[in-house]
C-alpha cells in the first residue's frame, strides 16, 4: 500500500501519529516570510542522507551503471507469501526522522521534490506550499499545507510496504524494515488521487499513467528490491521485462559510485606545464678582413617534448555544498564527482539548485 493511505490504515491498530504522519489533521499555519532555521542551517546537515548507509540495513546495493534489466535478471522469481501478520508499524514509525536533521522523511521527500517551496513559521523545515511536477501523471500540482489540502500531495512507496511483507520484509530485521519505509530510493510525491488508486499494486497490476515515467518508475522498483533481497511474482518479473524492452539501457538507480580514474604509471614523472620551452639564440655574424662576410650557421632551439600531465584523480565531493564551493556545480552524469547520492531526483544531474 502507498505510504499516506498505510498511515491511515494502521491507525486503528497504532498509537495515534503526530500530525505530519496524518495530512488530514494539518492546521494550515502562514508561510515564513523570512529565512527559516532550516533555510540556514549547515549545508551538510540540510542534505537528506542515505538512510540504506547507515548499517547492514541495505548489503546489496546495485553497483554504477548496471542495467535495470540486467538486475532485474538477478531478483528471485516466487509466489506471494501470505499476508498474515502484516502492521505498518512493523515499518517504523510513519514518518521517522531517520537521518536525524531535524525534519521528517515526508516533509524530505517533500522538499526534495517540489519546487518554489516555503516554510511554515512554527516548525523549522515543515513544508507549508510548493509545485509539484508529478512524474506518475505529467500534471503540475499546487500543494499547499492544511486539513483538507495536504492530502493533494501524498508520498508514495514506489514498492508498496504490504507488497515487500508478502516478497521478502518479513525475514528482515526491524531496523532493515525501518531503512526500507524511509530510503528516498523508494519515496516519490505525487497525486493523491493517482496514489489511492496504487493501492499496494505491484507492477504486474499497477503503473503510472505517465507512460514517459514507467521505464524509471519499474528501474526503481528493481533497484529496491534488489537493495533489500526481496523478490518478484512471475507476473510481476514479466510485466517489467516488458516495459524495459522499450528502454534496454535504462540504469538502475543507485548510491554507488563512478569507478576511479587510474593512477598515473609511475615511469611517467609530471612535467610542470607552465615551465617555458629554453630559448638559444643564434650567435651574431663574424666579419672577415678582406675577405667578406661570412654569417655564422643558424642554431635551432632544442626539441622540447611536450609536458606529460598525469591523470586527474577521483573527484568526491561530500555533499552539494562541497561541490558548488569547488565551483563544479551542477555535474552530470559521467563528470568527475557525480554521484547518485548528490543528485536527489535522479535525473543525471547532481547538484542543480
Amino acid at each position: 500500500m502507498s505510504a499516506d493511505l498505510e498511515t491511515a490504515a494502521s491507525a486503528s491498530t497504532a498509537t495515534a501519529a503526530p500530525a505530519e504522519a496524518s495530512p488530514t489533521a494539518e492546521a494550515a499555519p502562514a508561510p515564513s516570510s523570512v529565512p527559516s532555521a532550516w533555510e540556514t542551517a549547515e549545508p551538510l546537515a540540510r542534505e537528506t542522507s542515505n538512510v540504506v548507509a547507515q548499517g547492514a540495513a541495505a548489503p546489496n546495493t546495485p553497483a554504477f551503471t548496471t542495467k535495470a534489466i540486467d538486475l532485474l535478471a538477478t531478483l528471485p522469481i516466487k509466489g506471494r507469501a501470505p499476508k498474515t501478520g502484516y502492521d505498518r508499524a512493523l515499518f517504523g514509525q510513519a514518518w521517522a526522522d531517520v537521518d536525524r536533521n531535524g525534519c521528517d522523511t515526508r516533509n524530505d521527500i517533500l522538499r526534495r521534490d517540489l519546487t518554489d517551496v516555503t516554510y511554515t513559521n512554527s516548525v523549522p523545515c515543515k513544508v507549508q506550499t510548493g509545485t509539484l511536477a508529478d512524474p506518475y501523471t505529467g500534471a503540475s500540482i499546487s500543494f499547499l499545507r492544511g486539513s483538507g489540502t495536504s492530502t493533494v500531495v501524498q508520498i508514495d512507496h514506489v514498492v508498496a510496504l504490504s507488497d515487500a511483507w508478502q516478497k521478502g520484509a518479513q525475514q528482515l530485521t526491524a531496523e532493515q524494515r525501518t531503512a526500507f519505509a524511509n530510503d528516498p530510493l523508494n519515496l516519490q510525491a505525487t497525486d493523491g488521487p493517482t496514489n489511492q488508486k496504487k493501492g499496494d499494486g505491484d507492477a504486474a497490476t499497477w503503473v503510472p499513467p505517465n507512460k514517459a515515467f514507467r521505464c524509471e518508475y519499474v528501474a526503481r522498483q528493481i533497484s529496491v528490491k534488489a537493495t533489500y533481497s526481496l523478490w518478484v511474482t512471475q507476473a510481476e518479473h514479466d510485466a517489467m521485462a516488458n516495459i524495459l524492452a522499450a528502454c534496454t539501457g535504462q540504469l538502475a538507480p543507485t548510491e554507488q559510485q563512478a569507478a576511479a580514474a587510474p593512477a598515473p604509471p609511475a615511469s611517467a614523472p609530471p612535467v610542470s606545464a607552465a615551465e617555458p620551452a629554453p630559448v638559444v639564440p643564434a650567435p651574431a655574424p663574424v666579419a672577415v678582413v678582406p675577405a667578406p662576410a661570412v654569417p655564422a650557421p643558424v642554431v635551432p632551439a632544442p626539441v622540447v617534448p611536450a609536458p606529460v600531465v598525469p591523470a586527474p584523480a577521483a573527484v568526491f565531493y561530500a555533499n552539494c555544498a562541497a561541490a558548488k564551493a569547488a565551483g563544479a556545480a551542477p555535474i552530470l552524469t559521467g563528470q568527475p564527482g557525480y554521484r547518485a547520492g548528490l543528485d536527489r531526483d535522479l535525473d543525471g544531474v547532481a547538484c542543480e539548485s
